[in-house]
């Protein structure tokens, strides 16, 4: 298997994330990925997929990926049936956080319990 085919789900996770700038290539068996995510939350889930396909530690791919708007982790688009809470637990692993999405929120949001699906919330960085 060609380090390209098996590195295929980060490349995928890629353009389905919109990555600017893209480039691949390799080189002495060491693929090498440069890009640029939107977001903080995009470029940890680039990592993410990186290490579940090659390790922690792998060494046969190099990434460069920056990102283009560091001031929050995410932007977020609200989904039918969804709350704060749920949207928390997404981002940060702990539903509790909801009040520090609220409070980055509060131009569009007068009440946490109140989120309307299509809204686009703010995910701050913690």
């Amino acid at each position: 298997m060609s380090v390209k085919a098996k590195y295929q789900g980060v490349l995928n996770l890629g353009e389905e994330l919109g990555i600017k700038d893209g480039n691949v290539t390799e080189e002495g068996g060491v693929l090498k990925i440069k890009g640029v995510a939107n977001t903080p939350y995009e470029k940890n889930l680039l990592w993410d997929k990186i290490k579940e396909l090659g390790g922690e530690n792998a060494a046969d791919i190099a990434a460069n990926i920056s990102v283009a708007d560091d001031s929050v982790y995410h932007r977020h688009t609200v989904k039918g049936g969804e709350s704060l809470s749920k949207i928390a637990k997404a981002y940060y692993g702990d539903a509790m956080k909801y009040k520090e999405i609220f409070a980055a929120n509060t131009n569009i949001l007068s009440n946490p319990d109140v989120i309307q699906p299509d809204q686009v919330l703010v995910i701050p960085n913690l």
